[in-house]
C-alpha cells in the first residue's frame, strides 16, 4: 500500500489518518506553509511549523486548534514518523517528510532554492518518492541573483523619483511584500496595503525584524504618497485606485516578469522576476538531491516538466491538485473597493 494517495480532498496518509494542504475541510491537516492554496480555513485540526502558526492566527484566527513542530523534530502518528524540513519558500513553509516501515515520501509543498534572508534557508531531503510542485518548469525561467533584482528595482525608484512619479510594487501579501520591504534601500516610508500590514505584524510575532511601514488608510491623502513607495497585492494591480494616483509607476514583482509578455498582459511599467519558488534549474537540483526513485509533479508546468524527467531517467508523473493559483486566493482575502484601500 503507498505511504500517500492522492484524493479528492487533498494528499492522504491513510496509515497515519492525516492530509497534506487538503483543499476539502478534514479532521486533521497538515501545512507545509501559510499561502491559502495550501492552508485553507475548516479543518478540526492544524499541524504546522511554529513560524507558520502566527500565519494561520493572522489569516483565519485559528488559535486553539493548531499543533506546531519545529524543522527536524519528529513525531510519531500512528507508526507514522512525521518531520519537516525548511522548504525556504515563505516563512514557515515546510517539506513534510514521512516514513513508514522503511519508506520515505517528501511531500515539498512550494519551494525555492535561493536564500532570501527571511525564510530558513531550504534543505534537500533524500527520499524514496518526492512530491515536487513544478510552477516554473520550464527551460526559460532561471532566476537572476536576489540582489541583482533588488539593485533594478531601487534603481527604478530612484528614477520615478526623479520624475515626480509614485512607484507601486505589486507583491503578494504573504513572503514577497515582506521581502521587499526588508531588502529596499533609502526608504524612509514605504506605504503599504492592509493585507500587508497585517502580516507584517505575524512576522514580527514570529520574530522577523521588519523596518517600520505606513498602513494606507483613507485618512492618507493621496498627495502624501506622491514620490514614495507604496506596496500593493496582486488583485490591486490594475484597480481605479492606483490610476487615481499623482502619477504612478507601477512595477510588477513576479517570477512571470521573466517573460516580457507577462509585463504587457499586466499593463505594467516595469516587471521584476522576483520568485519565491524554484526556477529551472532549482528544481531539477533538488530532485537529483533528493535521489527519489519516483517523483510525482504537482501544479505549474506538469506535463513538460514530468517528460523531461522521464526522458533524462527519472521515473516521474503528473498529479492533479488544486495548488498553484496564490494571486487568486488573495482576492479572496483582500476588500478591493478603492475607498478603501
Amino acid at each position: 500500500m503507498a505511504l500517500i494517495q492522492f484524493t479528492n480532498k487533498g494528499i492522504y496518509c491513510r496509515q497515519g489518518n492525516f492530509y497534506i494542504d487538503p483543499w476539502q475541510p478534514v479532521d486533521r491537516a497538515v501545512i507545509t506553509h501559510g499561502h491559502a492554496d495550501h492552508a485553507k480555513w475548516g479543518n478540526k485540526s492544524y499541524l504546522c511549523h511554529t513560524l507558520t502558526k502566527p500565519i494561520l492566527e493572522e489569516r483565519y484566527g485559528l488559535y486553539d486548534n493548531v499543533e506546531t513542530l519545529a524543522y527536524n523534530e519528529p513525531i510519531n502518528i500512528n507508526g507514522v514518523k512525521l518531520s519537516m524540513f525548511p522548504a525556504g519558500h515563505v516563512i514557515g513553509s515546510a517539506q513534510i517528510r514521512l516514513e513508514y516501515k522503511g519508506e520515505i515520501v517528501v511531500v515539498s509543498g512550494d519551494y525555492k532554492t535561493e536564500y532570501d534572508g527571511i525564510s530558513t534557508a531550504f534543505e534537500p531531503v533524500k527520499c524514496h518518492t518526492l512530491v515536487s510542485e513544478s510552477t516554473f518548469g520550464l527551460p526559460i525561467y532561471k532566476w537572476q541573483p536576489q540582489q541583482f533584482i533588488f539593485d533594478n528595482i531601487d534603481n527604478w525608484i530612484v528614477d520615478n523619483h526623479t520624475k515626480n512619479k509614485t512607484s507601486i510594487l505589486v507583491a503578494y501579501s504573504l513572503g514577497k511584500a515582506q521581502r521587499l520591504i526588508k531588502n529596499l534601500k533609502g526608504a524612509d516610508e514605504i506605504f503599504v496595503h492592509r493585507s500587508i500590514a497585517n502580516l507584517n505584524e505575524a512576522f514580527r510575532k514570529a520574530g522577523v525584524q521588519l523596518p517600520n511601514t505606513i498602513q494606507i488608510t483613507t485618512e492618507i491623502k493621496k498627495d502624501e504618497l506622491q514620490k514614495g513607495i507604496v506596496i500593493v497585492p496582486p488583485v490591486l494591480a490594475d484597480s481605479k485606485w492606483i490610476k487615481s494616483l499623482i502619477n504612478p509607476a507601477v512595477g510588477i514583482c513576479s517570477g512571470w516578469m521573466a517573460v516580457r509578455a507577462g509585463r504587457r498582459w499586466r499593463s505594467a511599467d516595469a516587471g521584476f522576476a522576483l520568485s519565491d519558488h524554484a526556477d529551472w534549474p532549482g528544481l531539477l537540483d533538488v530532485i537529483k538531491a533528493t535521489e527519489a526513485e519516483k517523483v510525482m509533479i504537482t501544479h505549474g508546468n506538469t506535463a513538460v516538466f514530468s517528460r523531461y524527467l522521464n526522458e533524462i531517467g527519472m521515473k516521474a508523473e503528473e498529479v492533479k491538485t488544486q495548488y498553484g493559483d496564490e494571486e487568486a486566493e488573495e482576492k479572496a482575502e483582500v476588500d478591493v473597493e478603492e475607498k478603501q484601500v
